[in-house]
């Protein structure tokens, strides 16, 4: 039997600037890569702790290493679904098998998938919550990217995006709101949204307060984030939302991704591929959700000062995954 043997620790990278949203600020991206190795070949992957979801950088480190033994013992992709809640933590080991089964097959995570990705994905860039003319200008110096995200969530949100479309009278934009939107403005800012030719709204009301969204026209298509963990109550949502977005770090890796995927389209949920500010560590899998998707979100590193060697080519806001020696492809 082969052996799979663990290595996992924490790591930091700093971010260009700060990254706000309605919840507070950081300069610094904090994440947990993980290496499995089977006979002297290395597979790896990277997450990120959300405290939102109960998660801290240690206690998920520590979940990551009291699973050695079964490793060890030959626990593999499969049987570490079972082993592990969705989240962060089965999520690193998670994408550390695809690529580790990649390798040992001489292949990429593309074809044992069985997913074709497109040539070119273009992905939002992130305009961090701020000022109204902050946030204006920020999208006006990133004009250039095909899709801006705004983050939203705090007083003064009708303002702000009315400052920015000013701005960039032509760009795409979505907004996330990361639940900070009350149920008594709730109309009033999606008809902001409307007037501002916004495609999408992410999770305006707070997870477990959201029953108002299946009562209200909208005038926005509206996303689940916070909202939307795994397979686990998707279903739930319909009549709720319009899209969901499918993070790798909710729903713990890429297999479950793809079969959220799946389900999703059954129930006519269009998809956002999102990702939490991290390295191309956590984007490579997650580009594979990409063909699914209506919106993809994905630009992680763009956010930081550097990313991690090897990483994905951004051109613009698009993303080749064919320049990817990272994850995910026998070299």
């Amino acid at each position: 039997m082969t052996t799979t043997s663990l290595r996992a620790e924490i790591e930091s990278f700093l971010i260009a600037g700060r990254f706000t949203i309605s919840r507070g600020s950081k300069t610094e991206a904090r994440v947990i890569r993980v290496e499995l190795q089977q006979d002297g070949i290395i597979g790896q992957g990277e997450c990120v702790p959300y405290s939102r979801y109960g998660e801290t950088l240690e206690a998920t480190l520590e979940t990551i290493l009291s699973l050695a033994p079964q490793l060890a013992s030959g626990l593999d992709r499969t049987t570490l679904q079972s082993a592990l809640p969705p989240g962060a933590a089965r999520n690193a080991i998670d994408c550390a098998f695809w690529d580790l089964e990649a390798k040992r097959a001489g292949t990429d995570v593309a074809k044992l998938a069985n997913i074709l990705p497109p040539a070119r994905i273009e992905t939002a860039y992130t305009i961090s919550l701020d000022t109204p003319d902050a946030m204006a200008e920020a999208a006006t110096r990133h004009a250039h990217m095909p899709l801006l995200k705004l983050k939203l969530g705090a007083p003064g949100d009708a303002d702000r995006l009315a400052a920015i479309r000013a701005a960039v009278p032509n760009s795409r934009l979505v907004v996330d709101a990361n639940e900070g939107w009350q149920p008594s403005e709730l109309q009033t800012l999606l008809r902001a949204a409307h007037n501002a030719g916004i495609e999408l709204v992410e999770q305006p009301l707070p997870a477990g307060n959201d029953a108002l969204l299946a009562e209200i026209e909208h005038t926005v298509p509206i996303c689940a984030d916070e909202s939307a963990h795994a397979l686990a109550g998707l279903d739930q949502l319909v009549g709720r939302y319009d899209a969901v977005n499918v993070k790798l770090d909710k729903t713990g890796g890429l297999t479950e991704a793809l079969a959220v995927a799946q389900r999703a389209k059954e129930l006519n949920l269009a998809i956002m591929v999102g990702c939490m500010v991290s390295t191309s560590l956590s984007m490579a899998p997650a580009s594979l959700v990409a063909p699914f998707a209506r919106w993809v979100d994905l630009d992680g590193p763009l956010l930081l000062a550097a990313d991690r060697p090897n990483g994905l080519a951004y051109t613009d806001g698009a993303i080749d995954p064919g320049v990817n020696r990272l994850w995910g492809r026998y070299a």
